[in-house]
């Protein structure tokens, strides 16, 4: 099929320039489980189209065309990270509609056997609410039980209201420890750098890099057996990879750097990160892909699928950090996986219409517009909507 040629896009710097799209790249769902590494997407949801979305909330979910996408990531081999924040936990996913989302998400998982892990915070806490370390403590509990009921494993979220309170490095310590003790099954620990949410500056009662992760390395050492994993959201590879390899035996590393993740889950004759990854809901083909031939032992093709991806990743995951879900979003309407880009809280205005437009050229040259006909027509609506003709 030969392609329209008369899309143009406002790219920076360059005005309005014809584009046309590339093919689409041949990717192929994994015959049986991936093995070398444990791989988890972190999920979106997808708005209610025809429901009221206000910036304070409450948040309204499409919940078929939300699990369905599930169940496409599920399709390449890839496990689900649910109500995390690429689900926009903390901006715009509340806790009502977080712990409806999980419920529904373990079902689905159920049903099809897809790996699942959710995310526990202390949201549920009006902000500046929380008075003392039980207070956050009880917070978590709430929510780690309702998962662990469900049949769900928990990752221990970062909390704003902890980072709010906490006095000393000793107060997360004794916080996460009493968490980790209550749950019935390891746990996955997330350390969310402050370019994702600036209320988490300092977290682990350091503002310092290293002396915060002295603080984190502790407090898992202390939880041995209770841990299964660690993610790290920090965007420093060097730091990523020094505390890997300080982990207790038998605790892993989930990289949750997008910007330099296929070195990272590649690793080195010291070991390698396993993935816990908000740009894999994107690219889950190539991701797949990635993956099936690290498990063939063809690290080449590893690169030759994941390395393009790594540009627009950053794009995505560009400053300000947090805003990373529309880029999301806007990907997943490309491809079809919804019917509108539209998101909760309206956040769909986070990025300019020059972003959606460099992102999209970045996801063409990745190979990750399925149907690059059908791609091109949603951007020329989105493009139309933002008055450029």
């Amino acid at each position: 099929m030969r392609l329209r040629a008369d899309l143009r896009l406002p790219l920076a710097g360059r005005g309005l320039v014809p584009y046309t799209p590339g093919p689409a790249a041949a990717f192929t769902r994994p015959p049986a489980p991936i093995r070398s590494r444990v791989a988890i997407a972190a999920a979106h949801v997808v708005a209610d189209p025809l429901a009221e979305h206000l910036p304070e909330g409450p948040a309204r979910i499409d919940w078929e065309a939300t699990l369905a996408y599930r169940r496409h990531l599920w399709s390449w081999g890839l496990g689900v990270a649910e109500a995390m924040d690429t689900a926009q936990r903390g901006m715009g996913l509340d806790w009502p509609a977080a712990s409806e989302l999980i419920r529904r998400s373990l079902r689905e998982a159920a049903a099809c056997g897809g790996a699942i892990v959710c995310g526990a915070a202390t949201d549920q806490l009006v902000p500046g609410s929380a008075r003392t370390l039980d207070d956050v403590a009880r917070a978590y509990e709430e929510q780690c039980e309702l998962i662990e009921a469900a049949g769900g494993r928990v990752v221990v979220m970062a909390s704003r209201e902890l980072a709010r309170i906490a006095a000393a490095p000793e107060d997360y310590a004794a916080v996460y420890g009493r968490v980790l003790r209550g749950l019935a099954r390891p746990a996955i620990v997330h350390w969310l750098g402050p370019m994702f949410d600036p209320a988490l500056a300092g977290y682990w009662g350091h503002h310092e890099p290293g002396a915060a992760m002295e603080s984190c390395l502790a407090i898992i050492a202390d939880g041995a057996g209770r841990v299964d994993g660690v993610k790290v959201s920090l965007l420093d590879e060097g730091l990523e990879v020094a505390m890997r390899r300080r982990l207790p035996a038998g605790v892993r590393m989930y990289t949750g750097d997008d910007f330099n993740f296929p070195r990272l889950i590649e690793g080195d004759e010291r070991g390698h990160s396993d993935a816990l990854l908000g740009i894999f809901d994107a690219i889950a083909p190539a991701a797949s892909a990635a993956l099936q031939a690290l498990d063939a032992g063809d690290a080449a093709g590893y690169r030759r699928a994941l390395e393009p991806t790594v540009e627009l990743s950053r794009h995505v995951f560009q400053a300000p950090t947090r805003c990373y879900k529309t880029g999301v979003v806007f990907l997943a309407y490309l491809n079809g996986h919804q019917r509108h880009f539209r998101m909760v809280a309206g956040q769909e205005a986070l990025r300019s219409v020059v972003h959606l437009a460099r992102l999209f050229v970045l996801a063409d040259r990745a190979g990750l517009l399925g149907d690059p006909e059908a791609a091109a027509e949603r951007m020329r609506r989105v493009l139309a909507v933002a008055g450029v003709d």
